[in-house]
């Protein structure tokens, strides 16, 4: 079923924990829900098809990145990065704001202009406003749009933190008016205010009174200790509608997942998989498991037995270990596409659960597992 119009039903609750689904024109996600990250069109080492089989319903991709290479013109002669990168689901889009704050050393802050980059590339100097953010993602034809904000770095200053709130509700304002009145996408709102929970309430009440499709929380998982994170959803996520969906940008872990949608979160991003999936480093119902480590030269047996993409249950650690030592690619993209394949069987079973009534206890079993 795909609907014209972006759209959000929230299903059923289990404490805060939320199941809904969202629909729009590509398709419809299941909440709470993981986007694998394809920053510069694709999800490192995996190919599309086999993203689909891992029930991946949306990816997202990087505003960013993807003005420098290919650039909109080529994006927009594709009509889009679904048709350039072969991939018929949806795609949500940062803004660019998270790079505001990881690119700070090639960039500075003009609250006329936006942000200036110096292209980490080539120098070339990039002004990157509210309005050629949104631009930029329209070439993208993305199906979830951001606006560009002000993503501050890890402090206890409230002045800091205030002037990011201030910047990013001026942005959100001219993002608004530069999405116009499309109703077949969504433009989520970033609300900042670090760890205080004051600054996220104020955040979010100037975003609720734009009026966006979907709230993300921004300036998490930058550094701070994960319980703290979980303390800032839990003071804060009431705040936000209850009829629209709540986006937790940068995460994470499983257990950062879980303990996220245990505070009322409904989607997430992260490279961890893919990342991690590079260095040997594998998720599975039984805990992280390190390929590199000796123990598993002989191992026989699979990461995941029911796992039947492209046979990953026909591959014994044993053999992964091999591969890692021996330098070969084909390591990272099996163990990468085996870690996107757990995320996504692990959202699944937290839908079930909180569908069943049951989701206090599968956070109880997993929300140390991954420590």
């Amino acid at each position: 079923m795909f609907n014209k119009e972006f759209s959000f039903e929230l299903i059923t609750q289990d404490d805060k924990a939320r199941l809904g689904k969202i629909f729009t024109k590509r398709g419809i996600i299941d909440t709470p829900a993981f986007m694998p990250v394809g920053t510069q069109g694709t999800v490192k080492g995996i190919f599309t098809d086999d993203l689909l089989k891992t029930n991946t319903q949306i990816i997202l991709g990087n505003t960013y990145h993807l003005l420098l290479r290919p650039g909109a013109k080529i994006l927009s002669n594709f009509k889009g990065l679904h048709n350039f990168m072969n991939w018929n689901r949806p795609i949500l889009t940062d803004s660019g704001g998270y790079q505001i704050m990881s690119l700070s050393k090639f960039n500075k802050i003009d609250l006329k202009l936006g942000a200036i980059f110096n292209s980490h590339i080539d120098g070339k100097k990039i002004i990157l406003s509210p309005e050629k953010s949104i631009q930029v993602q329209k070439s993208i034809n993305s199906d979830i749009i951001m606006v560009l904000d002000e993503c501050p770095k890890l402090t206890k200053d409230k002045k800091i933190l205030s002037n990011a709130i201030d910047t990013s509700t001026k942005w959100a304002k001219r993002s608004k008016i530069e999405f116009g009145n499309n109703k077949s996408k969504g433009l989520f709102g970033i609300a900042q205010g670090g760890l205080y929970k004051d600054l996220r309430v104020e955040s979010i009440e100037k975003l609720i009174e734009i009026n966006f499709n979907g709230y993300a929380m921004g300036g998490l998982a930058v550094g701070e200790k994960q319980s703290d994170m979980f303390q800032i959803l839990n003071e804060t996520t009431d705040y936000l509608p209850k009829n629209k969906p709540r986006y937790l940008m940068g995460v994470g872990t499983p257990s950062d997942i879980l303990g996220a949608v245990n505070e009322g979160i409904d989607m997430f991003d992260c490279v961890m998989p893919t990342r991690s999936g590079r260095t040997g480093l594998a998720f599975t119902w039984g805990g992280k498991v390190n390929l590199k480590n000796s123990r598993y030269q002989n191992e026989e047996s699979p990461l995941d037995e029911n796992c039947k993409v492209r046979d990953l249950n026909k591959y014994s650690k044993s053999y992964l270990n091999h591969l890692i030592k021996s330098n070969e690619m084909m390591a990272s993209m099996l163990i990468s596409l085996h870690n996107i394949y757990f995320y996504q069987q692990f959202m699944r079973e937290i839908r079930s659960s909180i569908k069943n009534g049951t989701f206090k206890s599968f956070y109880k079993k997993y929300i140390k597992l991954f420590d």
